[in-house]
């Protein structure tokens, strides 16, 4: 796991330091490398949140899916114990809270990411936006 971030970062740096002209495709191919690294580690059943009104995103979170009664569960566990739950929709509307009062609310990061929050709590998720 920590060979596919270092690489990631390597990625990072060398375009950073190609110094091209346009300042717009450096930042898209930024934004592509670090989603790429976010869906490898999503894979390997770890996310990138920022639980209890945190301010940077980590690499803490486990993510666990199972295929529940109304279709796919995301459970999203946080280092401290807690965990929020999110279902997979196949209605347009992406992801919705699974459980609890608190609506889920879903934004685009890039073609290849979304940030969902729910309360003081926010992942980093790699999907498909249409």
């Amino acid at each position: 796991m920590s060979m596919r971030i270092s690489s990631a970062l390597l990625v990072t740096v060398s375009l950073a330091a190609c110094g091209t002209a346009d300042p717009a495709a450096n930042n898209e191919a930024l934004l592509e490398s670090e989603a790429q690294t976010r869906s490898e580690l999503a894979e390997s059943g770890r996310v990138y949140c920022a639980v209890n009104g945190g301010e940077g995103f980590r690499p803490e979170c486990q993510i666990e899916r199972t295929q529940g009664s109304e279709g796919l569960v995301l459970t999203m566990r946080h280092p401290d114990g807690g965990f929020r739950r999110l279902l997979v929709t196949n209605d347009g509307r992406g992801l919705i809270a699974a459980d609890g009062s608190e609506p889920a609310i879903v934004t685009p990061v890039s073609e290849r990411e979304v940030e969902v929050s729910i309360g003081f709590d926010r992942y980093r998720l790699p999907a498909t936006v249409r």
